[in-house]
């Protein structure tokens, strides 16, 4: 279930390590720098400046919502700023990577998904730290896409540099699936796409994420393993999805049934204008995401039959999603939609 290196495991840090934790802003790395925090780390979040707030209110805005994590404004893109404003010069024991390409077009995520941590694997190594954990995704089993094959790429590299490694590959997140919440509480029907149970995962929250990636800091046996894991209970499809948000209202479930060929012909009408227009271009791999997601269980693949596997897909935490929806149709939580969400 997991890839093994042939690179010895190093020591896990002490009590106290001290942490460069990148992607901080957003909603994972948020849930994993309180995680890290709780743990008893001293964690440093670089975190890129923002022009419209003076430095120092920005800094207690971001330290807030990371758990009294410590924040420097750097460019995690720019390998110099990253070195000068954010490492400082300082030793760190690891590395936490949450960093993740906002549309998946393969220009951002080749700056993102492979350049940015590249820039953080060796300036990790010059500081000093013998831990790296990235977070990846699950759906780099099939890489078919360019955001796919970026992360895929810098997993080999990370695999061979000698630093002691961590791949966490997660499933489906909550956010991603929350798209049509208030699309069902307005009365409007549930879309699937074929007959809604096409695909299948087993969600896992932020905090039951952050939790995990957390642990890898510190725990030896999650060293030098790709790790796939998705949240608990059983896989869900679409299906199991929508008629759990009619349930939570109290309506009957009502689907609308969107053909996969849809988006064959959307994808290949854009490809085909892509040829003349860059911008089109990018819509046609927006589109290929869409379809991957419409298309691909996010579940263990199992590689000598093909298929994916929901039995032998690793489970974490106590989160569910069905919960999550009751708290946001409830009020008690919003939903900050993924940047992959097919909906």
């Amino acid at each position: 279930m997991s890839d093994q290196s042939q690179v010895a495991s190093r020591s896990a840090p002490a009590a106290a390590p001290r942490v460069l934790l990148l992607g901080a802003t957003g909603t994972i790395g948020r849930a994993t720098a309180r995680a890290l925090v709780e743990a008893g780390a001293e964690v440093v979040c670089p975190v890129r400046p923002r022009p419209d707030r003076e430095t120092v209110a920005a800094a207690v805005d971001h330290e807030g919502a990371l758990g009294g994590a410590k924040v420097r404004f750097a460019s995690v893109t720019d390998r110099n700023s990253l070195v000068r404003d954010g490492l400082c010069g300082e030793r760190f024991d690891a590395v936490v990577s949450c960093l993740a390409s906002r549309s998946g077009a393969p220009k951002d995520a080749w700056a993102v998904d492979h350049r940015a941590n590249l820039n953080a694997l060796e300036a990790a190594r010059e500081a000093g730290a013998g831990t790296f954990v990235l977070l990846s995704a699950i759906c780099v089993q099939r890489p078919l896409l360019a955001f796919q094959q970026a992360k895929r790429t810098f997993e080999a590299e990370l695999m061979a540099s000698g630093l002691a490694y961590s791949i966490v590959r997660p499933t489906a997140f909550f956010k991603s699936l929350s798209g049509q919440i208030e699309r069902v509480r307005q009365g409007k029907p549930f879309l699937v796409f074929g007959d809604g149970e096409l695909t299948a995962c087993k969600p896992i929250s932020d905090e039951d994420l952050g939790r995990y990636i957390a642990a890898c800091v510190f725990d030896e046996s999650r060293h030098n393993q790709v790790l796939p894991i998705g949240g608990p209970g059983p896989a869900i499809t679409p299906k199991d999805q929508g008629e759990a948000l009619f349930r939570l209202l109290g309506r009957s479930p009502r689907f609308k049934h969107v053909p996969v060929a849809l988006l064959d012909a959307i994808v290949g009408g854009l490809a085909l204008l892509g040829r003349i227009s860059p911008r089109l271009a990018e819509k046609a791999e927006l589109a290929r995401i869409g379809r991957y997601y419409a298309t691909q269980s996010m579940l263990l693949l199992d590689p000598a039959t093909g298929k994916y596997d929901a039995e032998a897909t690793p489970s974490t935490g106590s989160d569910t999603l069905f919960a999550y929806y009751e708290r946001v149709l409830n009020g008690e939580a919003t939903v900050e939609r993924g940047a992959h969400s097919v909906f």
